[in-house]
């Protein structure tokens, strides 16, 4: 069952229902200033950090659900209503939520006043503005009421959720003609506030909750509302809330546009005040004044749209499966975006309190992100690097407002440093820029003991050789990849964290998913080494890399799959001796990945093994046998039922690793099979089982063993993006980016007869034509450039700014 379709055309998901099966949202904001919106207008805003820099509030967790955002409430005589249906849910005769890049557009029309909420964040402003235009479609005058609502945080949302013996005692705002100043804390410690305008004269506002509500009212009923009149409240302590009242007439045919800009201000420590008590207020003044005008905002979102016009064309396709189109050249680049900008931190399943930016997260997200904008990604590499330990560990995450480490989570996550090599090599092969190896990059954000990028590189490498277990394989520490994988924790208190509890001392847990990640990796390093001219070192580098190769086969390999780890005992995870768990997917994967077992005819029989053991019509699920008890010894992965999350659900972050492994052993029309089953365009028929987006990758996916088999959780935030983007661009598609050049290795399935790929690379366009008229799967017989034949697979970097015509031709 579908909730609503895709416009390719304007890059939109169009939702024609308020009552999807779970909110599905959208982002605003790609600088500094970000919101989260549901198709009903729900969500929330923040400045850089969603916990230190909250604007405004949001309940997780509420009933409904979806329970406060930016609300525009229409009093029609006595009939009060929203257009977003929430939270007053009155039947609408027209609904619609275009959901874009960038912005959101909402419709809705009852009693023949059609209301239109846009909303998006301008580039190069703090603010959220929203142009709402109302237009009677009856036949006689129509005399509205209109109320806007919002409802400020006090900045740090943890706070603002506990420390209520304060902070109802510190609500602070100003009102001055149509614009609500929120100012608390500002007196003391604070150099920033908020403000609400609306480019209109008003009948009246409220500042304070309760005046607006009632003692005893839902977000359903305001009281204010009801009864067709602000109360002028003035909020002092409570809860501060911002809501102009505009008095409205339309003729009949009549549309009328207002302007409501909600936006951030941070002023230098001498200019805080204008007067005693008053805030100075010159740049709120200056940001909504860039807005007063239709045409101004109009201008602002045509600007926007040429911003995601420019980073989507520098990777294009073009082939007769169109939901494989609108994932690359839209919605799959696009969630990259928005996980570059927030890492794990702010959706409707992350609160943006508990996590920060992740170690390992944003390194993985770069892969996906990289193309489009490098130098932010470059950016993005050094102040990961800058949380790492002079021992090659690094803190698992840090936040984005101060860039320093979270010592709450702290380090100990023994795959983490591998991952900042991956990142790294993927911003030098897609730049050239091999000089962000000579940066200077601070050990723990100390800036007195810092050294190069290429040495933090080389701490990270060998974080993992001076951290082998009694096998050689590298140590788990407090967990790899799988977080949920606690080999060291043994935890028997409610409330404890499996990740940073450990009671036990040993270093005797090993990962074999982190040797094949360092297998993987690795030769990234060594080709550094030898571009900096240190061969000695790639020598060095490359005989731990063969020798890890070999323990893996040797102490990693059950059989018919690669083990998962041992425990702390010494004892096998993820084989035929355990009674469940016998095989994980991310070892097959991530081994095969690295060309581990390929010769020996082992990786296929891993593969092989997936498809026997693991794969469900929905996704391969993480492990097989679910453990259906709490294993001591295992940690939290045995704490979740059966089928959901890491307790054999689909997880679908490492479901791509098999494509990719498909890809190495040449088995097209596996990895697309697989490809197809996750990716969200093509599971939109039945939105009703998967219930998030139908246009965004899920974390999560129910396994065989759930109850709710095939039911998605865990939207938009997640790895997923950017592996998957990963998988159909680079290994299925085959245009990957390499040190020298593109490098063209097409794994498809064997029935396509041809595609054509647009990618951008230094500089130049490159229009690659693939042909395939020996329906094969993979294998490159010919490339021509410009009608010039190449020797090899590489592109040519040519550094001439202009379109180069690629013929590739496999057989």
């Amino acid at each position: 069952m579908k909730f609503g379709y895709f416009d390719d055309q304007r890059k939109e998901y169009v939702i024609t229902t308020p009552q999807t099966p779970y909110p599905w949202i959208n982002y605003l904001g790609s600088e500094a200033f970000f919101g989260l919106i549901s198709n009903t207008g729900g969500g929330y805003c923040f400045y850089r950090d969603a916990r230190l820099r909250r604007i405004t509030r949001y309940r997780y967790n509420n009933i409904p659900l979806d329970n406060g955002g930016r609300y525009f409430y229409v009093h029609d005589e006595g009939d009060f209503w929203t257009p977003g249906w929430m939270p007053v849910k009155k039947d609408l005769s027209f609904y619609e939520c275009r959901h874009g890049l960038g912005y959101t557009r909402i419709t809705g029309e009852r009693g023949g006043v059609r209301v239109t909420q846009l909303s998006f964040v301008p580039l190069g402003t703090n603010a959220e503005v929203h142009q709402v235009k109302m237009k009677n479609n009856a036949d006689h005058i129509k005399n509205i009421k209109l109320f806007s609502f919002i409802e400020f945080c006090l900045w740090n949302a943890y706070d603002d959720m506990t420390n209520f013996q304060r902070n109802l005692s510190t609500g602070e705002v100003e009102v001055q003609g149509s614009v609500i100043y929120h100012k608390t804390e500002y007196r003391e410690r604070r150099n920033h506030y908020a403000f609400y305008s609306v480019n209109a004269d008003i009948a009246g506002f409220d500042t304070d909750r309760e005046s607006f509500l009632g003692m005893y009212n839902g977000l359903e009923s305001p009281q204010a509302v009801a009864a067709g009149q602000a109360t002028n409240s003035v909020a002092s302590g409570w809860a501060p809330v911002a809501s102009h009242q505009l008095d409205i007439s339309l003729e009949p045919g009549e549309e009328k546009s207002f302007i409501f800009v909600l936006g951030y201000v941070e002023n230098p420590e001498e200019e805080k005040w204008e007067a005693p008590g008053i805030i100075n207020k010159t740049r709120a003044e200056a940001m909504i004044a860039k807005f007063a005008e239709d045409a101004r905002v109009e201008a602002a979102l045509r600007d926007l749209a040429a911003y995601w016009d420019g980073l989507l064309s520098k990777y294009a396709v073009e082939t007769g499966e169109e939901k494989l189109n609108r994932m690359v050249n839209i919605w799959n680049p696009y969630q990259c975006m928005v996980t570059f900008n927030m890492s794990r931190s702010a959706s409707y399943f992350e609160s943006g309190i508990g996590r920060g930016m992740g170690f390992r997260d944003s390194n993985q997200d770069l892969l996906g992100f990289v193309h489009q904008i490098p130098e932010r990604a470059r950016e993005r590499i050094i102040d990961i690097a800058s949380t790492q330990f002079e021992d090659g560990s690094a803190y698992h995450q840090y936040q984005p407002l101060t860039k320093k480490g979270n010592h709450d989570i702290g380090s100990g996550f023994n795959d983490d440093p591998l991952w900042l090599i991956l990142g790294t090599a993927a911003y030098i092969k897609e730049t050239g820029d091999f000089g962000i190896l000579d940066e200077q990059v601070p050990f723990d954000n100390n800036p007195d003991n810092t050294a190069t990028l290429f040495e933090h590189l080389k701490r990270s490498f060998y974080h993992v050789i001076h951290n082998l277990g009694p096998h050689g394989l590298p140590l788990i520490g407090r967990a790899d990849w799988n977080d949920c994988l606690n080999l060291n924790c043994f935890s028997k208190e409610p409330g404890e964290s499996f990740q940073t509890t450990q009671n036990i001392e040993g270093r005797v847990a090993e990962s074999v998913f982190i040797a094949g990640l360092f297998v993987f990796v690795g030769p990234d390093f060594v080709e550094l080494c030898k571009r900096r001219g240190l061969h000695e070192e790639a020598a060095k580098a490359e005989a731990h890399i063969e020798n890890m190769r070999k323990v893996t086969l040797e102490h990693g390999y059950d059989g018919d799959w690669f083990l998962r780890a041992y425990d702390h005992f010494g004892q096998k995870v993820g084989s035929k001796e355990n009674k469940e768990g016998q095989i994980f997917i991310e070892p097959q994967g991530m081994c095969v990945m690295a060309g581990i077992g390929v010769e020996e005819g082992l990786a296929v029989k891993a593969l092989d093994s997936v498809k026997e053991r693991l794969e469900t019509d929905h996704g391969i699920v993480l492990q097989n046998p679910a453990y259906s008890e709490y294993y001591l010894n295992l940690g939290e992965i045995s704490s979740y039922p059966p089928g959901y999350k890491e307790n054999a659900g689909i997880f679908c972050h490492n479901n791509p690793w098999v494509m990719i492994a498909e890809t190495v052993v040449g088995r097209g029309d596996r990895a697309f099979e697989l490809y197809r089953k996750i990716a969200p365009a093509y599971r939109e028929e039945i939105s009703d089982v998967h219930r998030m987006e139908p246009y965004v990758y899920s974390q999560m996916i129910a396994g065989k063993d759930a109850v709710r088999h095939g039911e998605a959780k865990n939207s938009w935030l997640t790895g997923t993006a950017a592996w998957n983007y990963v998988a159909i661009t680079q290994a299925i598609l085959g245009i990957k980016p390499d040190f020298d050049g593109l490098k063209i290795d097409p794994c498809i399935p064997s029935g396509w007869e041809s595609y054509t790929v647009t990618r951008q690379f230094r500089g130049d366009t490159y229009r690659i034509r693939v042909k395939n008229p020996n329906r094969v799967s993979k294998g490159v017989a010919s490339v021509t450039v410009d009608g010039k034949a190449v020797e090899g697979q590489i592109l040519p970097v040519f550094g001439d700014g202009k379109v180069h015509e690629v013929e590739v031709v496999l057989g």
